[in-house]
């Protein structure tokens, strides 16, 4: 009981340090960016920014890009991690499907609220049962420590100084580019596509209006965002789709064999409901407990007789 306590105590001031961390980058009154995560992040970020755009002399634009690069590689496992263990929970809800479906079948069909509580129930037990997360194993840890970098290089790349008055490929870097607007819009509604791709046929049919949520809110974000950000937004969406490419073509064929080891070792359980049903009328269990009972005052007489 302790250990579990200390467990919950410790988590739950990992995320309470991790919630202040991702909100430290602020604006002081000058509008330029202060905070502990822009001092120990940011200015980092830029200064490897202004050595490869000055030192090196590849320019702004391409520093902005080469800098994004080295600080999604540093992420990539985490992301990946957080992949693994959400294709986990969803592969083995796969798995299972051939255990779950009757009862879903039986949510489908019931006819009174009582019926579908009840399979809800079992169905919940049945997850229960075998290990399965209702959260989907997403965890909020890894991105919660992916935050502060993807904060960091925000405000590193929209406030770098030399930046705002430098030019990449022709596009002026301190203003909005529709260009790249239209281009992140596309490239993030592809990484959406891809996700769509290993879900289900009935649950892809659900989620499609979210396949358009990002690519909108890139372009309602880009409008109004300089250059800089944009090309910061481009490789990200570059690295969201090698992340995805890498979900599905080799984390996700690897759980499938590892859930398959792993239930032929423990073969799955099927839930089955301690709870049954009283089947009989109403009107029949009243006429039942109203029947007089059978008097057996004469048997002794009988007995007798014989």
């Amino acid at each position: 009981m302790k250990k579990k306590l200390n467990r919950v105590l410790f988590l739950g001031l990992s995320l309470s340090l991790l919630f202040l961390l991702t909100g430290c980058v602020s604006r002081d009154s000058s509008g330029n960016p202060t905070g502990t995560i822009w001092h120990i992040l940011g200015e980092p970020m830029a200064k490897l920014i202004q050595y490869f755009a000055n030192n090196v002399g590849v320019g702004f634009g391409l520093a902005i890009i080469l800098v994004t690069i080295i600080v999604r590689c540093i992420i990539l496992p985490l992301g990946l991690y957080q992949s693994w263990k959400a294709s986990y929970q969803s592969e083995k809800m796969a798995y299972l499907t051939p255990i779950f479906e009757p009862i879903n079948e039986r949510m489908r069909n019931a006819t009174t609220q009582e019926e579908k509580l009840a399979a809800q129930t079992e169905l919940m037990a049945a997850r229960k049962e075998n290990g399965i997360n209702m959260l989907g194993g997403m965890g909020c840890l890894p991105l919660l420590v992916q935050m502060p970098f993807f904060s960091a290089m925000y405000f590193a790349a929209q406030y770098t100084q030399g930046v705002s008055e430098s030019t990449f490929l022709g596009i002026d870097l301190g203003t909005r580019s529709i260009p790249l607007t239209a281009v992140i819009a596309v490239l993030y509604f592809f990484q959406s596509w891809l996700s769509m791709q290993g879900v289900a046929e009935e649950q892809r049919a659900a989620m499609k209006g979210t396949m358009y949520v990002m690519p909108l809110m890139m372009v309602f974000f880009g409008m109004s965002m300089p250059a800089s950000v944009l090309l910061y937004w481009l490789v990200g969406g570059f690295f969201s789709i090698i992340q995805q490419l890498i979900t599905m073509f080799i984390i996700k064929p690897r759980l499938r064999k590892k859930i398959a080891v792993e239930f032929e070792k423990n073969p799955p359980k099927t839930y089955k409901s301690k709870a049954r049903k009283d089947v009989t009328p109403a009107a029949n269990n009243a006429q039942l407990s109203n029947k007089p009972k059978k008097s057996n005052r004469n048997a002794g007489k009988q007995r007798k007789r014989k």
